[in-house]
């Protein structure tokens, strides 16, 4: 376990097998108090009640309406809770992610909350970059910390190893609630490919880090009696632009016009070599985990 606000650096042995499987696993990543913290906010933020005041960028969750066992997801739900935010713009997340894929500096590109429910339904396997033709480069890496204990049978994410290392498929299949979570896998395995799916079993508070291009995807809980849940943050290199000609529907409206550059007061510079950090985030998470009050709203 180790401290949010210091550097994390990875060993040479994690580095080295990171870039051969594309992903690596931390078993004991968060504390019991940054961990209960995040738990003690969770039901408020899937019943929509935004600490900040301002929602997140996408909610894939409205109580009694949504389907009772479909995985929930909020979106950058940093903007909406400093508990979140303390933990996704956390320096020791976004120093080890960058030291992972060798980057001088990251940002954060988004961050997620899923929800998995008992009996919950799968995610698609996917690679993460694929869907962000928005930016150049289209790459990320991302660091996934269960709030649950995990096992294959409650809906972990899995990880096909080395499947980085295949290329870039488009985007394709249903995201949430796939009817064969692995189709997509399947159709865009190169001829031959061993499928080396490994799932991430670790106690609450364990981690795992993965490259934008490695499949990954997490199959139906099979327990009635087990939740999984899940804090997520995609890094992107510091130094990532807008593509000029390519736009999202929804992070596109924080681009200003003509601009090619990403805006720090939403797309935040976590962690730089030189000791760089966008200076509003100290404020914004001072003592969120620690039982303080939270600093000012991000401009």
């Amino acid at each position: 376990m180790s401290d949010p606000d210091r550097p994390l650096e990875p060993t040479p042995e994690q580095v080295e097998r990171y870039r051969a499987d594309g992903f690596l696993v931390v078993e004991d990543l968060l504390d019991h108090q940054e961990l209960r913290a995040l738990r003690d906010r969770w039901a408020a933020l899937f019943e929509h009640s935004w600490e900040t005041g301002i929602a997140p960028d996408e909610v894939n969750y409205t109580p009694g309406v949504t389907p009772a066992d479909m995985t929930r997801q909020l979106c950058n739900a940093w903007k909406a809770d400093r508990v979140v935010a303390a933990t996704t713009l956390s320096v020791r997340n976004a120093s080890f992610s960058a030291r992972l894929a060798g980057l001088d500096g990251v940002r954060i590109a988004q961050n997620n909350l899923i929800w998995k429910p008992p009996s919950g339904k799968a995610l698609l396997a996917h690679q993460d970059a694929a869907y962000l033709e928005w930016m150049v480069p289209p790459n990320m890496t991302t660091c996934w910390v269960a709030l649950d204990d995990t096992a294959a049978d409650t809906g972990t994410i899995f990880y096909l190893r080395a499947s980085h290392l295949w290329g870039r498929t488009p985007a394709g299949g249903v995201f949430h609630a796939p009817e064969d979570w692995l189709g997509h896998l399947r159709r865009s395995a190169p001829a031959g490919e061993a499928t080396d799916l490994v799932p991430i079993e670790v106690p609450a508070g364990g981690a795992s880090f993965h490259d934008g291009w490695t499949w990954h995807g997490s199959p139906p809980n099979e327990r009635a009696d087990a939740e999984r849940r899940a804090i997520i943050s995609h890094y992107i290199d510091a130094r990532t632009r807008w593509h000029p000609e390519v736009a999202h529907p929804v992070y596109s409206r924080y681009r200003r016009p003509g601009e090619a550059e990403m805006d720090e007061a939403f797309f935040p510079v976590v962690w730089r070599s030189d000791g760089y950090r966008t200076p509003w985030l100290g404020d914004y998470t001072t003592n969120d985990t620690t039982g303080g009050r939270p600093g000012p709203s991000p401009r």
